[in-house]
């Protein structure tokens, strides 16, 4: 069976029943699905959640899918441990997408006046958004010029029955694809896969270098080649196994206000004039899933910091073989933590900037530490840092690294009556680690790793009782 939402929805059930909860009781498209995942949050539990009825709607919508890294390396067939090397090693070895001629996403073709969006669960995510949000959805665009095809995750407003908004940040393939069109004063055709393998998510976000690599990325992750069938009302291929695909054309030049919304930095900053979609065609099973993103919560980040991190692996490992480790995390995807056997002291740079600029214009901090220091663990990392760090000789600031504007709010000057100007923004380096051989530092104090694998927690740990300090005495 060729992988997608539903064989990986089955594989978690199977291994980690803990991980999936079901909804059976109606909620609100309004605040109602989001409201569940942010209580849980609040007691810090990311359950995947299946949301069997959701008002106006007879579609189920999942949420939450993507919540943790162990999650996400389960869908990479490896453990948290490993999935970054894992990741970036697959990154460097695309599997080209295969052409179908029939795929379960056209078991229902609407078109012209049924394409309209209420037949979908979209949800409005949190107390300040304009209204619903597509925030799961990866939009496929072609380069007018060279004909390759990207993929992206965007964000896209409900502006009206049949018209989606679309946000492109400066910088990324999609927002230079759209200037493209409007140069040549052509409708840019899209179409908006949603759910499918996470594999196929991480593709669409990964940090690639060019344009139309990513159905080739997404099928390294999962491991085999994603399949594509021909969208109905444009001239794009779409993933033959996704859940629902909306197809449309972004008019050359017209604009409609778009947002707020509330982005994966957390905070209300990106809204105005956006181009928008005019819907054409919506796709999908015949029993479709919606899948969804738990906005500006932990689903958000998590989703986007592995396929950074495997990017980062990739491009520091290009200029220090010895990296270990690459934590973009989870709680705050503004900063990243490298790990790398030094060999000589010049590496820490070579390796903070190749992980600065693969997102110059999102990472604020890169903390590089000594391989024998677990990035996975933020006290290990302030540890290094409160032992191994010289503020006067290790501290690096990089001015103008990001541009202006954008979704954090660094990128932007904020006046007394709400107006805010752009502003570039700027980034730190802090080296961590222990000065390179021959120079000696003091060993660090850790419990023989032979003894610690030796220990099995098995029956070894009893409930306390009033009994519990009472000896057995001595025959």
């Amino acid at each position: 069976m060729p992988k997608d939402l539903r064989t990986f929805l089955d594989q978690v059930a199977r291994t980690m029943p803990d991980e999936v909860r079901v909804v059976s009781q109606e909620v609100d498209p309004r605040w109602g699905a989001t409201a569940v995942a942010a209580r849980l949050e609040q007691q810090q539990r990311f359950p995947a959640l299946v949301f069997r009825r959701v008002r106006g709607s007879r579609i189920p919508v999942v949420l939450n899918l993507t919540a943790t890294y162990e999650r996400l390396a389960l869908s990479l067939d490896t453990d948290v441990e490993n999935m970054v090397r894992v990741y970036g090693e697959r990154q460097a070895k695309p599997i080209r997408p295969v052409d179908v001629p029939a795929g379960p996403v056209h078991d229902v073709v609407l078109t012209g006046a049924d394409a309209r969006l209420d037949v979908l669960p979209i949800l409005t995510h949190n107390a300040l958004d304009a209204g619903p949000f597509v925030a799961g959805g990866c939009l496929v665009a072609r380069d007018p010029d060279s004909g390759a095809v990207n993929v992206g995750l965007y964000r896209h407003q409900v502006l009206g029955p049949q018209r989606l908004g679309v946000f492109f940040n400066d910088g990324h393939h999609g927002d230079y694809l759209r200037r493209r069109y409007e140069e040549l004063n052509r409708p840019m055709e899209v179409a908006i896969a949603i759910g499918h393998h996470p594999g196929f998510m991480m593709g669409a976000v990964s940090r690639l270098p060019g344009i139309g690599e990513e159905f080739g990325e997404a099928g390294a992750l999962m491991d085999e080649p994603v399949e594509l069938v021909r969208a109905k009302t444009v001239d794009l291929p779409v993933p033959a196994r996704a859940e629902i695909v909306i197809e449309g054309v972004i008019p050359p030049g017209a604009r409609q206000f778009e947002g707020p919304f509330g982005e994966w930095p957390g905070h209300y900053t990106a809204d105005g004039d956006k181009p928008y979609i005019d819907v054409t065609a919506i796709t999908m099973r015949r029993d479709a899933i919606y899948y969804d993103v738990v906005a500006a919560h932990r689903e958000h980040v998590v989703l986007g910091s592995l396929p950074r991190m495997g990017s980062v692996y990739r491009r520091v490992k290009q200029v220090v073989p010895g990296v270990q480790q690459v934590n973009v995390p989870a709680h705050s995807r503004m900063h990243c933590y490298v790990a790398i056997k030094k060999t000589a002291d010049a590496e820490v740079g070579r390796a903070a900037y190749a992980a600065l600029l693969t997102e110059p214009e999102n990472f604020r901090m890169i903390v590089v530490v000594d391989d024998d220091v677990n990035v996975f663990n933020d006290g290990d990392v302030l540890w290094a840092i409160g032992t191994r760090f010289h503020a006067d000789t290790d501290l690096v600031m990089v001015p103008n690294i990001g541009g202006p504007g954008g979704l954090s709010p660094v990128g932007y000057n904020f006046g007394p009556n709400g107006e805010k100007t752009p502003r570039p923004s700027m980034a730190i380096i802090v080296d961590a680690t222990k000065p390179a051989p021959p120079a000696e530092y003091p060993p660090r104090a850790v419990v023989p790793d032979e003894a610690i694998r030796a220990v099995d927690l098995d029956g070894l740990l009893e409930p306390y009782t009033a009994e519990s300090l009472s000896l057995t005495p001595a025959p």
